[in-house]
This record gives C-alpha cells, sequence and structure tokens, in this order.
C-alpha cells in the first residue's frame, strides 16, 4: 500500500520544489542557442511553473553531435554490459530516491494525480529501467547450424543515435520505456519530451549523469515538434526514431525518414479501444470496476483507454447500473489531493478539444459536466451504432461510448471496425469463447476477464494505425534499438587436411 501525504502536505513539497529549467546536451546543462523560452504551466491552475528553452535545429545538431561522438568513442556503446547495466541500475535507484520529488513535479507539469502518480507511474518507472538493465546481460546472441568448414555468428550491435520522442500523457514512464532498452543496447540518445511536459524528462537526465551514464549519451533537447521533432526526424546522422503520440504526427516520422536517410522508425501510436461484455459475463461488479477504471485512468488520456463499451443487450442495463455506480465514485479535483482521481486535462487546447465532444444531440447516460475550464468529468454516452464520431475518433478524455449488440459475431465485427488495433477486453464466462474472441480482434494486446496492457514482459504495441515498425516493453523492445550482424568463419583450409 502507498503512504500518501496530505493535500496541503504536497502543495508544500510543490512550493518548495526546484524546477529544472535547462536542456542537457554533452552533459552540460544549457539554454537554448537563440535564448529563447517557452513557458511550462500548471494544468490544474494555468499558473507558470518553469520557463524551458525553446530548442530548434541548430540545438539539434549539437545534441546529435555529442551522441554521436559519444557512440564512436565507446564511452557508453563498448562498455562491458556489466557496466551499463550497474550505471541503470543506479538511475533507477536515484529516480527512487527522489520518487516524491519526481511524482510531485509530474502531478504538476501533466494535471495527473499524484494518485497515479505515486502507484503508477514512478514506481513502473524504476521497474522497468530495473528490468531492462538486468535483461542486459542475459540476452544471447546466435550461432547458426555449422558445417565442418564454418561457423557463423549472428551477433546485435547498437543501432547508434537514436531520437526518442516522447508523449505527454506518461512523460516519465514513456521515458522509461525508451531509454530503458536503448540504454541496455548501448545505444547514444536524443531525447525530445512533449512540449506540455518536459520537466521530469530533464530532472531524470541531470540524474543520468549523477549515475554515472557518460556525457553526450542521455541528451535532451526541449521545444516543439516543428522545431525540434521534425529536425530529430529528418536528421541525416540520427539512426533510428521511437515515436509514441498521435497517428497523424507518426506519418509524418516516416515520411521524415523516407526523404533524408531512411532511418529505422518505431511507432506507438492511437487507439479506440473495444471492451466486448456477454450475457455469460461472470460478477458483474468486478467487470464495472474494470471498465470504469479502463475508461477513466489518467482522465482517459491514455491509448490503451477502454473508449466503446460494446455490450449485449441482455446485459446493458444492469452493467451500466453497475458502471454508473462506480464512475460517480471518481472524485474530480486538485491533483494533488489524493482522494481525487480525476484531474485536469493537460492543456487548454485539449480541454477544448474533448469538450467539443460533449455538444450536440448526444445521449448522456452519465455526467456530461466540466468545470473551471480545465476538467471534463467522467462520462458515459449511448450511440446508435459505430459510425458515430463518438465511436469512431479517438476523444483522448474521460468520455466512454456505449455500444449494443446482439450477439458475440456482431461485437466482433465492431470491435474490429476501426483504424485503429492497439488493445481491446473482452468479458466472457466461456473459456473457449472467450479465447477465441480473444484471437478474432485484431490488436496488439487482447485482455481477458480484465483491462490492462501486460506488464514489462509483455511486449506493447498495435496492429493497423495503431503501430508500426516494433514493440516496447519485453524483451523485444531491445531489438528496435540494435543491428543484426552476421559474422561467417571460414574454417577451410587449402593447405593442409590434416583435421
Amino acid at each position: 500500500m502507498t503512504d500518501f501525504l496530505s493535500a496541503s502536505e504536497y502543495h508544500r513539497i510543490a512550493h518548495d520544489l526546484t524546477l529544472p529549467s535547462s536542456a542537457i546536451i554533452d552533459g552540460k546543462l544549457c539554454k537554448a542557442l537563440s535564448g529563447e523560452t517557452f513557458t511550462s504551466t500548471n494544468p490544474a491552475t494555468g499558473e507558470r511553473l518553469a520557463d524551458v528553452p525553446a530548442c530548434s535545429k541548430a540545438d539539434v545538431d549539437a545534441a546529435v553531435a555529442s551522441a554521436r561522438t559519444a557512440f564512436n568513442d565507446g564511452r557508453w556503446s563498448k562498455l562491458h554490459p556489466a557496466e551499463r547495466k550497474h550505471a541503470i541500475l543506479r538511475l533507477a535507484d536515484l529516480i527512487e530516491k527522489n520518487a516524491l520529488e519526481l511524482a510531485v513535479m509530474e502531478s504538476l507539469d501533466a494535471g495527473k494525480t499524484i494518485f497515479d502518480c505515486q502507484t503508477v507511474d514512478v514506481p513502473e518507472t524504476v521497474n522497468v529501467l530495473r528490468w531492462h538493465a538486468e535483461a542486459i546481460d542475459k540476452i544471447y546472441d546466435q550461432v547458426s547450424p555449422a558445417s565442418d568448414n564454418h561457423i557463423s555468428m549472428i551477433v546485435r550491435e547498437p543501432v547508434g543515435v537514436v531520437g526518442l520522442v516522447l508523449p505527454w500523457n506518461f512523460p516519465l514512464l514513456m521515458l522509461a520505456w525508451k531509454i530503458g532498452p536503448s540504454l541496455a543496447a548501448g545505444c547514444s540518445l536524443v531525447v525530445k519530451p512533449a512540449v506540455e511536459t518536459s520537466l521530469t524528462t530533464m530532472r531524470v537526465a541531470e540524474l543520468a549523469l549523477e549515475a554515472g551514464i557518460p556525457a553526450g549519451v542521455f541528451n535532451v533537447v526541449t521545444g516543439s515538434g516543428r522545431s525540434v521533432g521534425e529536425p530529430i526526424g529528418r536528421h541525416p546522422d540520427i539512426d533510428m526514431v521511437s515515436f509514441t503520440g498521435s497517428t497523424a504526427t507518426g506519418r509524418r516520422f516516416l515520411t521524415y525518414s523516407s526523404e533524408s536517410n531512411l532511418k529505422e522508425v518505431v511507432l506507438e501510436m492511437g487507439g479506440k479501444n473495444p471492451c466486448v461484455v456477454m450475457p455469460d459475463a461472470a460478477n458483474l461488479d468486478a467487470v464495472a470496476a474494470h471498465i470504469v477504471n479502463g475508461a477513466l485512468w489518467n482522465m482517459g488520456e491514455n491509448c490503451s483507454a477502454i473508449a466503446r463499451l460494446i455490450v449485449h443487450r441482455d446485459i446493458k442495463a444492469a452493467l451500466l447500473e453497475r458502471v454508473v455506480k462506480l464512475a460517480a465514485e471518481w472524485r474530480v479535483g486538485d491533483p494533488l489531493d489524493p482522494a481525487n482521481r480525476v484531474g485536469p486535462l493537460v492543456s487548454k487546447q485539449h480541454f477544448e478539444k474533448v469538450q467539443s465532444y460533449l455538444s450536440g444531440d448526444i445521449n448522456v447516460l452519465f455526467g456530461g459536466e466540466t468545470s473551471m475550464g480545465r476538467y471534463v468529468h467522467p462520462t458515459i454516452i449511448d450511440v446508435e451504432s459505430n459510425d458515430a464520431k463518438h465511436a469512431r475518433e479517438e476523444i483522448f478524455g474521460p468520455i466512454l461510448a456505449v455500444i449494443t449488440v446482439d450477439s458475440l459475431k456482431d461485437a466482433i465485427e465492431i470491435a474490429n471496425d476501426t483504424e485503429y488495433g492497439l488493445c481491446a477486453s473482452v468479458f466472457i464466462g466461456d473459456g473457449k469463447r472467450a479465447l477465441r474472441a480473444a484471437r478474432a480482434i485484431r490488436a496488439g494486446t487482447v485482455t481477458v476477464n480484465s483491462f490492462g496492457e501486460g506488464d514489462i514482459t509483455t511486449p506493447f504495441g498495435g496492429y493497423k494505425q495503431s503501430g508500426f515498425g516494433g514493440r516496447d516493453n519485453s524483451l523485444h523492445a531491445h531489438d528496435q534499438y540494435t543491428q543484426l550482424k552476421t559474422l561467417w568463419l571460414d574454417l577451410t583450409d587449402d593447405e593442409t587436411d590434416e583435421i
């Protein structure tokens, strides 16, 4: 169990925090070369938090040059695997040591509830880094089938300089998902946090230097997508980009790659995730709890959130009664109050987008309110069909669309009737039917009689327009940051046949 402080104690910590305000290039804390900054604001209050460097292509060039020098001279890429492991473990220890500071900082910067930051984001960040660190000296290379005249080895080598472009919804955790396997592989990094949420990334980079990760290996360049993201995507000396964010932006990185050096690109993008519930689902109270958590966790600002509840007509009323009751228990308010489960949306622009889905001719079963120009309250909307915009468009807020079906066949067809394919859930009592349904849904992760994303041991990514090029998490994540090389040893000897 997490021991929470009082809201006033969290606010006292927030007041006393020294917030980072520097990019990190070649191991040095620095401003943008232009001297320009942008303001990081608190989504809960609109108040200024810090002035962050507004970097540009020139800063990206400097960071890439630093990363390339570090990679080529081998200060990290050629370290013994055990030395890299111990450095990443030291970083994880430092994050854990500073867990309270980072949790409050994440809440301030992203509007995330301190409840989530302390129970999920920070501890999982530590867990992810430790897991990938421990995998470094346990991933074996291969030897292909040999003959008397040859041996061939298949070895992994770090891909080189990688650009890591982060989303704003899970700044710390998505940072860990990317730096864990890329640092483990021996790559040098140029990290771009989202412009809305840069603070914890800068702080972790400072801790990485303290942990002994060499200068030039972990660079952070802050700024907008146009000023920093596109230069990373187009840079001729970046070997690979890993991006998490919207499908529209992910497409751009494929264009940048095709128009530059054909760098490798891995994309984890949007979702419109279905949850199928059939009449034989066991324990409707538990089913409702999974649905509410899946729809409302992190204010619905979650690519794997349950967005479409596809429920059989015979069980709809009984299930929705429970869902509404539980949704009403998710308190909305100050994210630094651990009693609250729903905080503000990340920005005014995003609030206005999500709010727009609450207008017009809609059948609201629960909620539908907003408050303080920042908060969207948990909302459940009944839609006539999967053609409704609430069922097709990624809202990225705490709004659940309910679709009624008369058979499992119809439910699977509707679940698959989307351009996305990230996650899905099925609640079916009969085990064989449940597994057949899970296999029939085209999504990267399908949970059976539960909601979730798996864990660090399971690959995470999507089908269709939800993913491209690889997977986060698990040992599969290491593959995207390495190249395979074949070493062929010819053992024939024309001068002697003694052996």
